[in-house]
């Protein structure tokens, strides 16, 4: 019944999320606001949702295990098995000053969460400063954006084309977002439940499943954009979702969580899975920033990893039964 009730709330959550993304796409259009704000927030905040509902949740709900495991194991596997596997289907090609601006502020946010973590406990004043944080980067970028037009602009452009079609209704698109965050709501609840019971059941910390399970199951909305647009040879709008999704999971998904609930964070991910995350962005911008692109020997390699860091989470489930 638990696996159940995961696989569940997974398909329900990819489907809420969908509709709230077709409907803030749709709000974001009536409201007149720029395609390349568009997809410099919609997009990240979109496909960061899932982690959003399900970490506040799980906060809430006395499992700061599965909340902290969900941000840190999705921003790995954002990095080594989706940018893997896009650059697999067709080289990622970067954009250079996406990658000067963005990626930056994705690996100033990693180093954030990483001196967090060692402090083994998330207060909610400095999930609130993540948050503020996050407010004035994207108010910086629009600004930049809006008085400068460059590769950047038309990057975040581009992310705005590859959204889904959103309804002409404004009822319309108001019902999709309420529907689509009930539905959220829900599929994360039935997420939990049944992780939590499949971690019992198999005697495995919840930290475990949160950096395994619910972390891959919540990326898939990431997995499914990156995919299109490397399927679409869109390599930089393929890289931009990740950085986007990364810098959101931690400045809004993790300042959220812990400003309305402190979390602590779990010895095993405070001194090995938040330095594999580090270590991931580094070597991913690393790679970005070589030729501007990422090959499908590097993408090849970067799978690999991830296969390699499943692989070390199993090991450590079973040393912990």
């Amino acid at each position: 019944m638990d696996l159940i009730y995961f696989i569940a709330g997974l398909v329900i959550l990819g489907f809420a999320g969908e509709a709230t993304l077709r409907g803030a796409v749709g709000l974001a259009q009536r409201l007149n606001i720029s395609p390349a704000m568009i997809g410099l927030t919609v997009v990240g905040l979109g496909t960061s949702l899932p982690e959003l509902v399900v970490c506040v949740e799980a906060a809430l709900d006395g499992k700061p295990d599965l909340a902290v495991g969900n941000i840190v194991g999705s921003n790995i596997s954002n990095i080594l098995l989706i940018l893997g596997v896009g650059a697999l289907i067709f080289p990622l090609a970067c954009d250079p000053r996406s990658v000067r601006r963005d990626g930056v502020a994705m690996i100033i946010a990693t180093l954030l969460c990483a001196g967090l973590g060692v402090m083994g406990y998330i207060p909610a004043w400095a999930g609130l400063g993540m948050l503020a944080l996050l407010v004035a980067f994207l108010g910086w970028s629009y600004v930049r954006d809006r008085n400068n037009r460059n590769e950047a602009t038309e990057l975040h452009e581009r992310e705005a084309e590859d959204l889904p079609d959103a309804p002409k209704s404004l009822g319309i698109n108001i019902i999709y977002v309420v529907v689509g965050l009930v539905g959220l709501t829900g599929g994360a609840a039935l997420l939990i439940d049944g992780a939590t019971g499949i971690a019992r059941g198999f005697g495995v910390p919840e930290s475990i499943i949160g950096l395994t399970m619910i972390a891959l199951g919540t990326s898939l909305p990431e997995l499914f954009a990156t995919v299109i647009a490397a399927l679409r040879k869109h390599g930089d709008v393929a890289v931009g979702n990740v950085i986007g999704s990364n810098l959101f999971n931690i400045l809004g998904t993790l300042g959220a969580t812990a400003a309305i609930q402190p979390l602590s964070v779990a010895s095993d991910i405070a001194s090995i899975d938040i330095w594999v995350m580090l270590a991931a962005t580094i070597v991913a911008f690393q790679l970005m920033w070589t030729d501007w692109k990422i090959s499908r020997i590097e993408g090849a390699i970067l799978l690999c990893a991830y296969i390699g860091y499943i692989g070390s989470l199993i090991v450590r489930g079973v040393i912990t039964v």
